[in-house]
């Protein structure tokens, strides 16, 4: 209560901070009447000046406090050229459309503005020029030439912005660039070396992994930089897509998925569960017919448990006797006592379905169908115990030993790959339907989004689900993907020095972006005052009932040609509502996944007298409705939402697509008992007993704001859900991106350095020593194992004896190690090509990375998916996770330099280059001297290195350091010669009893 007066007298935090800022808004509007004196080039000038005087101050700290001095003269100086262009009447076109100039910013603009440039979030109700409020601070902050980033939603939202806005910046004499999905590099570099660049949120992140991760080269990247970003759209951006992390991925080596092989028995199988769950259903309206209440109770939920969504049970579930037996029963099987019956309940099935987790899993029934003979197909192998007892097995040699655990490895591996398979290919048929999470086009299965209604091609689902998939469809089964790069939208966006976003509809995650990104949400009030009329909820027992209310009240509105915008959820129910529609001889626009070409052109015309449009979502977010003639008087836009989404803010969004700059409008949302939302985190106790309550009949709604609540506390629930999924994804790449960040700092260090040999040398520095203290800083050094390992990495030709280890501490022999190969680098690169010797230095080390980083990144997603059951030893998984992956990490980074050891004398920029080394190695031939006739007490002859070649001289000297040499074996100049066969001396005896005696 006192909290509530002081909010009265005071204000509410986000009033007091838009307060303070009101003397700046004045401020800008006194300077833009003095500015209404300047001509154009002196208007313009003042660019120039603040450009230059930018250059000088290097700090950025220095800089920013400099923008924040000028804000007001700068923000004048844009909404006065604004105002030129309007009064002249400016025409240009935008994506091939003619447009004239006709805005000018207001005052609550100029406070978005102030916001955005703070770093903030600025909530502004649709309709109020977001799109024109970015000019302020993405002006202000290009002037310190460090580039400013605009980031939005799609292709077609980034073109337009830029042509359209671009008509200022140009005016004011800042360049415009815009990153288009199908550019080429060099276009790319110079759209980013642009003063403004505006974009999507996958192009910045897709350009930030191939600089970073795969360019080897400073002329292969584009970027510049991560100084400023505004995220148009910024709810749906770093909420709604931040759970799918952004992915780069080629082709794996080897493919071994058997998705073929097991679709017809999966398919079998879920025939099977059907029926069963049919004639269960069937059984349980018996058994209510009876009066026996419970017995029926318990068959709908075994129904419930093997198929959610079959249509007995939704009809069933719409008495509210029948919802409450099944609710009694759901309850009492969940008490511990009651564990095993539960067991046994699932066993009865051939598989469950959990619609909240997105899981599918077998019972022992259905395991035993797609596998009578075996009954261990599905239990994996206790590899540790197996290899335990072959390596405690005398009978085995070792070669049998090794041989063993490799079998039984791959029996793991295929029977892991069977189940991982089985698996997938139950939740591809059973979690996931054709035009509702995905669609077909050109022989290819393209993910939808669930937020937007867009089709997102190019994406694929990972581990194996997007093969299932394509396999339950019939169309082409794409190879498996291996992960190249990966960047969360969270981390990328953590990047920039400083971050703002605008939206419609921010408040209900507000907490969400404080605590991840930082970002504080200031509501802007609207330039109008809004005349929005909200209409409670209307609920119904089915969505039969639902949709023809819908139906009912669309037509009623057409009949006075008032315009209707429908929301709806889905590809299947916007294609539903239009078939319904059809029979009612409705004209109207559908706009969904499937054409979202003609997305902003549609929408645009949504306001139009008499015009009914129904959309998935926020499809042509973006885009203004503006009303036609006669609709003000008609009531404006109608808005009708046909089921409540899983987050708030995306009703609100659709809500706010009427209404705009102080038209009228009205908004319903109709919902059902059959919707996903009310089904699984609806109250569903609470609303049969109104329904009892209040007798409600076929076709019979209930509506009252009270119900709002209640429609509300359950998307909380969702929300809450769904921030802590993406908490969690959050919490797992922060270790990745610590990772990530070392490794690419060091790639983009090997690819600015003028003297990568620096890099090569720091890398023998550091590897050597810890190889050497690896064979000999132990109890029983391993001086045989060092001298094989030097021999088979680096043309040392070192020997036991020459080498002397045991003469020195590990120290020294560390040192006497890196003296000699840096030695032989340096006579290696003298027979190199000059100018392409930093070249190769540089590609010996990001091969290195490149590969390693690769492999580490599929073992890190390996051990993302297993180390969940670490859950049930009473283990942090988190915490699990942060552990072996830094173990992994030093691994991995210990390998790095050991590979780039390993390619150091393994490559070359020129093959005559490196033929020309090796000729002035000391060749050793190595010659077995058979004695023709050998005699009892006679000395064998023993293998003897002889020195040949360029540096015979020094080959021999004797001085123990072991010279840069290799061995070689002996190549004959002549074909081989057969014993039987002429002498090729010419003497016409035959080979054996001539030269052949003594070769």
């Amino acid at each position: 209560m006192v909290a509530w007066i002081l909010k009265k007298i005071l204000g509410s935090k986000n009033q007091r901070e838009l307060k303070r800022l009101t003397p700046i808004v004045r401020r800008i509007n006194e300077l833009d009447e003095q500015f209404k004196s300047l001509s154009d080039d002196e208007l313009r000038a003042k660019t120039a000046a603040w450009k230059q005087e930018f250059s000088k101050i290097p700090a950025l700290e220095e800089q920013w406090g400099k923008l924040g001095e000028i804000l007001p003269e700068a923000f004048a100086v844009v909404k006065n050229a604004a105002r030129r262009l309007k009064e002249r009447n400016h025409s240009f076109t935008v994506c091939d459309q003619p447009m004239v100039w006709d805005m000018v910013h207001f005052d609550v603009q100029l406070l978005g503005g102030i916001v955005l440039h703070r770093g903030r979030i600025a909530e502004m109700a649709t309709g109020e020029g977001k799109t024109l409020v970015a000019t302020l601070p993405l002006y202000l902050n290009a002037l310190t030439g460090r580039g400013a980033h605009l980031v939005t939603v799609n292709d077609y939202l980034a073109r337009r912005d830029a042509e359209w806005m671009g008509q200022l910046y140009d005016f004011l004499g800042l360049t415009v660039g815009c990153i288009q999905h199908d550019q080429e590099p060099d276009v790319r570099r110079e759209q980013y070396a642009m003063d403004i660049t505006y974009g999507t949120n996958s192009e910045f992140g897709f350009d930030y992994l191939r600089d970073n991760g795969m360019a080897t080269t400073r002329d292969q990247q584009v970027q510049r930089g991560y100084h400023y970003a505004i995220v148009d759209e910024v709810d749906s951006i770093l909420i709604d897509e931040a759970r799918t992390p952004l992915i780069i991925s080629g082709p794996a080596t080897i493919s071994t998925h058997q998705y073929d092989k097991w679709k017809p028995l999966i398919e079998q199988l879920v025939r099977k569960q059907n029926m069963l769950c049919n004639r269960t259903a069937s059984e349980a309206v018996e058994k209510f017919e009876q009066g026996d209440v419970e017995i029926g109770g318990r068959l709908m939920f075994k129904v419930k448990l093997g198929q959610p969504r079959n249509k007995q049970l939704l009809r069933m579930m719409e008495d509210p006797d029948k919802r409450r037996a099944v609710d009694k029963a759901e309850l009492s099987f969940y008490q511990d006592t009651r564990k095993e019956e539960l067991f046994a309940l699932k066993e009865e099935l051939f598989f469950t379905i959990d619609e909240k987790s997105n899981e599918a899993d077998l019972s022992e029934q259905g395991r035993t169908f797609l596998n009578p003979d075996d009954p261990n197909a599905f239990v994996l192998p206790d590899l540790i115990n197996e290899f335990t007892e072959i390596d405690l097995d005398p009978s085995l040699s070792q070669e049998e030993k090794d041989k063993k655990k490799a079998e039984r490895q791959q029996h793991c591996d295929a029977q892991a790959e069977r189940i991982h398979n089985i698996s997938q290919l139950l939740r591809a048929y059973c979690l996931f339907e054709k035009d509702v999470q995905y669609v077909i086009e050109d022989n290819k299965v393209v993910i939808v989004d669930e937020f937007t209604g867009r089709k997102m091609p190019g994406r694929r689902w990972s581990d194996g689900l997007h093969q299932a998939v394509e396999a339950k469809e019939g169309v082409q089964i794409d190879r498996e993907t291996q992960t190249l790069a990966t960047i969360t939208i969270q981390n990328y966006f953590r990047l920039y020095q400083k971050l703002a976003g605008m939206t419609g509809t921010a408040e209900t995650e507000a907490a969400e972006f404080h605590d991840i990104y930082k970002l504080d949400v200031n509501m802007i009030p609207t330039n109008r005052p809004v005349r929005r009329t909200d209409h409670n909820d209307r609920i119904y027992k089915t969505r039969r009932e639902k949709y023809n209310a819908v139906i009912k009240e669309i037509r009623e509105a057409h009949a006075k040609t008032q315009p209707v915008l429908v929301g709806s959820v889905s590809v299947e129910a916007s294609e539903l509502l239009s078939r319904m529609l059809k029979r009612e001889k409705i004209p109207h626009n559908v706009l969904n996944a499937k054409f979202h070409m003609q997305e902003a052109e549609i929408v645009a015309r949504a306001g139009q007298p008499g015009t009914v449009t129904i959309s998935t979502n926020m499809a042509g977010r973006g885009t203004d409705i503006k009303l036609g003639p006669g609709v003000t008087d008609m009531g404006g836009l109608m808005v009708i939402g046909t089921e409540r989404h899983e987050a708030r803010r995306i009703d609100r969004q659709l809500r706010g697509r009427c209404a705009r700059q102080g038209d009228p409008g009205a908004s319903r949302f109709y919902v059902s008992f059959e919707d996903d939302l009310m089904r699984n985190f609806g109250a569903a106790d609470r609303m049969t007993k109104i329904m009892e309550r209040f007798g409600l009949e076929e076709g019979q709604e209930l509506e009252h704001r009270w119900l709002n609540k209640s429609v509300e506390t359950a998307q909380k629930r969702v929300e809450q859900r769904n921030y802590l999924v993406r908490k969690r994804t959050l919490d797992f790449d922060d270790v990745m991106n610590m990772q990530r960040e070392v490794v690419y700092t060091y790639r983009n260090e090997v690819i600015d350095s003028e003297e990568p040999r620096k890099l090569i040398f720091e890398v023998i520095d550091e590897a050597l020593p810890a190889k050497v203290k690896e064979y000999l800083d132990v109890d029983e050094p391993n001086y045989t194992g060092l001298v094989h390992w030097v021999n088979t990495t680096f043309p040392l030709g070192l020997t036991k004896e020459k080498a002397q280890f045991e003469t020195r501490s590990v120290d020294e022999n560390a040192q006497f190690l890196v003296a000699k190969i840096k030695n032989a680098y340096e006579r290696k690169s003298a027979y190199e090509e000059p100018t392409a010797v930093k070249s190769l230095e540089r590609y010996i080390i990001l091969n290195a990375i490149d590969r390693l980083w690769q492999e580490h990144l599929y073992a890190m997603d390996a051990l993302r998916e297993g180390v969940y059951l670490r859950g049930y030893a009473q283990k942090d998984p988190l915490i699990e996770y942060k552990t072996e992956a830094y173990d992994m990490f030093v691994e991995l980074m210990a390998n790095i330099k050991n590979e780039v050891l390993n390619n150091l004398f393994r490559s070359t920029s020129n093959l005559q280059a490196f033929e020309n080394f090796l000729a002035t190695l000391p060749q050793f031939l190595l010659r077995e001297h058979a004695p023709t006739a050998p005699t009892a007490g006679a000395p064998s002859r023993v293998r003897q290195p002889q020195p040949v070649g360029a540096m015979a001289g020094v080959a021999g000297d004797g001085d123990g350091a072991g010279e840069v040499s290799i061995d070689l074996p002996i190549r004959r100049s002549l074909p081989k010669v057969g014993r039987n066969e002429p002498c090729p001396c010419g003497s016409g005896k035959k080979y054996k009893n001539c030269c052949g005696r003594v070769a």
